[in-house]
């Protein structure tokens, strides 16, 4: 839903700077809904609505209901199908608990974002029948909308001949003429939580510091060697595969790179390790992306850790998230990977549209990136302690096997973790060096 998200924003281009609201159908509309908003630079919000089906034929819709006392009904089919004020008051009675009660949980103690005289950009994952997002559109209208735009992923190749007159224009990525269910079209169709959907809404709710807000333009980096637009200091929430990664990214105000650390099996965000190198790279004016590559349940099956394929898609998606954020399409990046997560970093570094500045691996095991190291371009620092004779070999051979600018780094007296006394240091001043010399030139020790 997150690619999704993205190619759908791309046909949405021409909305950008008017005077919108993005509006998510949940549960599954709403991270396709939140990438659209984050790449228009509007705000976002849910849109929740729920039909009102005929007494004795629910599937049949004779109207729909939202929020804030919102109604739409058909009066024609009420009248034809003999339906009495008294059923309709009874379905809608029963709806509208429901629509509070979700409405409650996924908005919480915020406002619904104002329609009135504005034009609402309907998104959801995709349209089956469309019955759902007719009547979010309606609804939408009854808001005050000036304009409703009803955008999608995918549909069916006759789908605006289905909604007719729902929407004042219909945007959609893929209309293919075999179309059986809209998840067909998706890599991963996993359900969306209601975690999720609040994550969503409450990452939009809240603009970063330094950053534009939901309801502002986005700054624009340039193509390649962007600066960061403000200083950032966070807790954050990555979207991969189905699951939120949790992490911690420091920014320091025009940076003109950020490393993403991929921490070694057993580890995590909170590794000391990772966290001393961080510091020192931070120090040379350079932003770090510490997060979990694998989520607690996950952990707990140890096949995941050493999946490095699986390892590299996150660090993927990671790398896709961070320059998803307003300002930052242009920021170089890097990865520091340590143990398992260096092949990671690695295999993830050798797919081109990472576009990946420079790799630096601390006791790294290259090994398991295998077939992928000849197609890693970025400058690639590999670090070993002299003491960690096997993991040394192990390197040496994948130096070998690489094609891109490379150095081999052996720091004395240390072992596999780089426990002995100041040698860690020397580790992190390594990769501080080449990070400064790959991403940022002009990068400058802060006073």
């Amino acid at each position: 839903r997150i690619d999704a998200g993205r190619r759908l924003a791309a046909k949405l281009e021409h909305l950008r700077g008017k005077d919108l609201v993005v509006l998510g159908l949940p549960r599954g509309g709403v991270p396709v809904a939140a990438e659209v908003a984050r790449a228009l630079g509007a705000p976002l919000d849910v849109i929740v609505v729920r039909k009102l089906g005929v007494p004795f034929q629910p599937e049949v819709a004779m109207g729909a209901i939202g929020e804030d006392g919102a109604r739409v009904i058909s009066h024609d089919l009420i009248t034809s199908a003999g339906i009495t004020k008294q059923d309709v008051a009874l379905v809608e009675h029963r709806e509208r608990a429901e629509l509070e009660r979700r409405a409650l949980r996924f908005r919480r103690d915020r406002p619904r974002i104002s329609l009135r005289g504005r034009t609402a950009v309907v998104v959801d994952d995709g349209i089956a029948t469309g019955s759902t997002a007719q009547a979010a559109c309606q609804v939408a209208r009854a808001h005050g909308a000036s304009r409703v735009v009803l955008a999608v992923p995918v549909a069916p190749h006759d789908w605006t001949l289905r909604l007719a007159d729902a929407a004042d224009e219909f945007v959609c990525v893929e209309t293919p003429e075999q179309f059986r269910a809209v998840g067909q079209f998706y890599a991963d169709f996993s359900p969306t939580t209601d975690e999720e959907v609040i994550e969503c809404l409450d990452r939009a709710a809240t603009p970063t510091p330094g950053h534009a807000d939901a309801s502002s333009p986005p700054v624009h980096g340039g193509v390649d060697g962007g600066t960061w637009p403000g200083e950032v200091d966070e807790q954050v929430r990555i979207p991969s595969g189905g699951r939120m990664l949790s992490g911690h990214l420091t920014v320091p105000a025009g940076a003109a790179g950020v490393v993403l650390f991929a921490h070694g099996s057993g580890s995590s965000r909170h590794s000391p390790r990772n966290q001393f190198v961080a510091s020192v790279i931070q120090d040379a004016g350079l932003g770090t992306l510490l997060f979990d590559l694998l989520t607690r349940d996950e952990e707990s099956d140890r096949a995941n850790v050493f999946d490095i394929e699986l390892l590299a898609r996150r660090l993927t998606d990671a790398t896709s998230w961070l320059r998803s954020r307003p300002g930052c399409s242009g920021i170089s990046v890097g990865y520091f990977g340590a143990s398992t997560g260096a092949a990671a970093a690695l295999w993830a570094a050798g797919d081109s549209h990472n576009r990946i500045s420079a790799v630096v691996s601390r006791g790294g095991r290259p090994d398991l990136a295998g077939p992928r190291l000849p197609r890693v371009t970025a400058p690639t620092l590999l670090i070993v302690g002299s003491l960690d004779g096997v993991v040394l070999d192990l390197n040496r051979q994948a130096q070998a096997e690489l094609r891109c600018l490379t150095q081999l780094a052996v720091v004395p007296g240390a072992s596999h973790l780089f426990e002995e006394s100041g040698t860690l240091r020397q580790a992190a001043e390594l990769a501080r060096g080449w990070f400064v010399h790959h991403l940022a030139q002009e990068a400058r020790p802060r006073s």
